[in-house]
């Protein structure tokens, strides 16, 4: 019962920008979260991931489809259909306090009743949650309040692409769950509680920022879904080494393994959070600060 709640929670990665869904109707669409970046040599298409989906948003915008069957790679941040290689006691002793330690010692008053209201909103006892890190607790706090307003990580764009691959395509990561937990685990005791405080201010406005979000991200607006993206850092400063390792230096990163592919002769489909994409610190900015064509499509 434990591997479909680690899916859930890891799903939920660029937090903010996991609400998002689109309508079926694209007609009067004029870009997609979609971008064609060519090298001398190679073809790279990148798509902003909507991680939690509705199964009314299906089928796709055509583009976005044809983009994928003329690709001979599919890559993506850590393929959610090898969810058994993770080593669960390993998630288990980094997600979860041993011994006597509990959430209420590790993160100030104030944070531990926010969680505490949070919880008995949910109407699940504290006493589950409690062993939980911040790390953890924040994706799955997030996980819970996205399932209730009803997405399903089940039909967000990374498994409809991995399903499709499936024995069809070769499938790549640019990073791996042992990575994403890494990271996550490896914050500090502030950086944890900082990450924690961002996800319970996100739940509460998730059902208003939504149409915000939906309009954005199907006109292809970045500028519009970075301001609402990364709102939480720009109220809080005390978010910013959150952000720098949860998303600027994972941008860099994932922006030097996409270069690798655009010197290869496949063309690949790359799925990354679409918060990853907006900004001049995204992946997009950073590829066009290096020269490359890129379109939106």
């Amino acid at each position: 019962m434990f591997k479909p709640g680690i899916r859930t929670a890891f799903l939920f990665w660029t937090f903010t920008v996991s609400l998002l869904i689109f309508s079926t109707d694209s007609s009067a669409q004029s870009h997609n979260f979609l971008w064609k970046v060519k090298s001398e040599t190679n073809t790279v298409y990148i798509l902003g991931s909507l991680h939690f989906m509705k199964k009314e948003a299906y089928p796709l915008d055509r583009r976005i489809e044809d983009a994928f069957h003329a690709s001979d790679v599919l890559v993506v941040e850590a393929n959610i259909n090898d969810i058994a290689r993770i080593d669960i006691q390993k998630l288990i002793d980094t997600a979860f306090y041993a011994g006597d330690e509990t959430l209420e010692t590790h993160v100030s008053a104030e944070t531990y009743a926010l969680v505490k209201k949070e919880y008995e909103k949910l109407g699940i006892p504290l006493l589950l949650v409690t062993r939980q890190k911040p790390w953890f607790l924040a994706l799955t706090i997030t996980s819970f309040e996205l399932t209730k307003l009803g997405f399903d990580p089940n039909y967000g764009i990374e498994m409809h692409f991995t399903s499709k691959a499936s024995g069809k395509k070769k499938i790549e990561e640019l990073e791996s769950f042992e990575y994403q937990i890494n990271l996550l685990s490896g914050f500090s005791d502030h950086e944890q509680e900082m990450f924690l405080l961002s996800a319970l201010k996100d739940v509460q406005s998730f059902e208003t920022e939504a149409d915000k979000l939906l309009n954005a991200w199907k006109t292809g607006d970045t500028k519009r879904l970075e301001s609402i993206a990364m709102k939480n850092i720009s109220d809080d400063g005390r978010l910013s080494s959150v952000y720098e390792k949860l998303i600027y230096q994972r941008n860099r990163n994932m922006t030097s393994k996409i270069e690798a592919f655009l010197k290869k002769k496949e063309t690949c489909f790359v799925i990354v959070g679409a918060g990853h994409l907006v900004g001049d610190k995204g992946i997009i900015g950073l590829l066009k600060s290096k020269g490359y064509t890129i379109e939106q499509i």
